[in-house]
């Protein structure tokens, strides 16, 4: 069975990535307390009843349910020690600004805003669900996406392997439109020649092969794969031999279209080819570069 673990930051776009979730296949069931999450996880797998034949479950958990909450590492215990069922935990978040901002464009009430503050109902919330934050195996920031982008980011996940022991994240970025909230690795590409200076190229993105071949063009970027490349080859069994689940990594350049594109395309292919659950997202590929705060040409 096929099982994921749907939580996040309320706001975040946790029921838009159950619609996606239940498009996909898979069977949705929202806000349950985690105290009822191995009875229902075993009744699935075994089949039982109105259950059988469904091999895709998606389980919703989240700050609805208050103090239940804190049976959620326990229920995590029981689903993976005792049933020896495979799982995913996706968890969503954003900004504070931006959550605030979702809130008053849709008039809903925060679940603990009948307590406190909007802002200090997120930021309750963030507090509350910090444990099951730790047990992420991919976070989400949905601070920059369009409901489309985060469809690509949940079908991106589904599409890995269950059976890699790490999960590398990879996310290509602009920065003046400031670095990933979740990135513990940075990657600077603004070194590389600029694909913008050329007109042909500029509304292009590095998922197009005249940029591609532009950037190949120049022996500092096979150099530097090469070396980045190695680094990671390094680094990744490290961190699987530390117990990491899940290394984040963010490439940038000034806009986030061209050359971080490019490199976190490639950096992605080369670490996938090693064995690693590997996504790849581009968080600023739609925007538009002609807008782009202009940088030294040298």
């Amino acid at each position: 069975m096929e099982l994921i673990f749907l939580t996040g930051i309320s706001g975040a776009g946790k029921s838009q990535a159950a619609a996606y979730l239940e498009d996909q296949g898979y069977f949705c069931v929202d806000n349950l307390p985690p105290v009822f999450l191995p009875d229902i996880v075993k009744m699935f797998s075994e089949g039982e009843g109105d259950a059988s034949g469904i091999g895709k479950l998606a389980i919703v958990v989240d700050v609805r349910s208050r103090s239940l909450l804190r049976g959620w590492g326990k229920a995590l215990q029981v689903i993976e020690n005792e049933l020896g069922i495979p799982f995913s935990v996706i968890f969503l978040e954003a900004s504070d600004e931006v959550l605030v901002s979702r809130y008053r464009q849709t008039r809903r009430n925060h679940p603990l805003n009948d307590e406190m503050s909007l802002l200090d109902a997120i930021a309750a919330e963030r507090k509350l669900l910090q444990n099951i934050r730790g047990r992420a195996t991919y976070i989400v920031d949905t601070t920059m996406l369009t409901n489309a982008g985060l469809k690509r980011e949940i079908r991106n996940i589904l599409k890995q392997d269950a059976n890699a022991g790490i999960s590398v994240f990879i996310e290509s970025f602009g920065f003046m439109y400031g670095t990933p909230a979740d990135c513990e690795n940075i990657i600077d590409v603004r070194f590389l020649q600029n694909p913008f200076w050329v007109e042909e190229l500029r509304l292009m993105s590095g998922l197009d092969e005249p940029i591609q071949k532009y950037l190949q063009g120049f022996e500092e970027t096979s150099q530097f794969m090469e070396k980045i490349s190695d680094v990671f080859d390094f680094m990744l069994p490290q961190f699987l031999r530390e117990g990491k689940s899940r290394v984040t990594i963010g490439v940038g350049c000034t806009g986030g279209r061209h050359r971080s594109v490019y490199i976190a395309e490639a950096l992605g292919k080369a670490i996938e080819e090693k064995g690693y659950r590997t996504i790849v997202s581009h968080r600023d590929i739609d925007r538009d570069p002609r807008y782009a705060v202009k940088e030294n040409k040298e």
